[in-house]
């Protein structure tokens, strides 16, 4: 069960709890059941850290893969044009094709940066959402948990 179904049997808890007359709408909810549900999403947490940092991870491994080929391909081209410049008659050429390769090489590690990073932040974005809505959605019930036990005390 991951943290949105544990969350979704939380809320399924509170709608059937019974509502308690004159009182601005408190409500009595079954707290074992409550705190297994907390308990659950206690236990469910790690995964979704584990994935968090898992894509910090990916993201490290895909700019490393990206910087080797960029290197890679910067000193093939780098030896492609020292084999034309020996050769007299197309020093010229060799050289501004070793200009083009050059810089499509640099564009190709830029891009692979630019795009490995914006999976990254996106990963990163979206399971720091989920996190946060998890949190908040604990904090409320908690809080709401609070609340209602102190009711019941009066």
């Amino acid at each position: 069960m991951n943290i949105d179904d544990i969350l979704d049997a939380m809320d399924e808890t509170l709608d059937r709890a019974w509502n308690l007359p004159l009182t601005g709408g408190r409500c009595v909810v079954d707290a074992e059941k409550v705190r297994d549900l907390i308990d659950d999403i206690r236990l469910n947490m790690p995964a979704e850290i584990k994935q968090a940092k898992q894509i910090v991870a990916d993201r490290a491994d895909i700019l490393s893969v990206a910087k080797t080929e960029a290197e890679t391909i910067v000193r093939k081209a780098e030896e492609h044009a020292k084999a034309l410049v020996e050769q007299e008659e197309i020093t010229k050429q060799a050289q501004t094709r070793a200009t083009e390769i050059l810089t499509q090489a640099q564009m190709k590690a830029r891009e692979m940066r630019q795009a490995s990073q914006e999976f990254a932040e996106t990963m990163l974005k979206s399971t720091e959402e989920t996190l946060s809505k998890a949190l908040s959605d604990v904090r409320s019930t908690h809080q709401a948990l609070k609340t209602s036990g102190r009711n019941l005390q009066k």
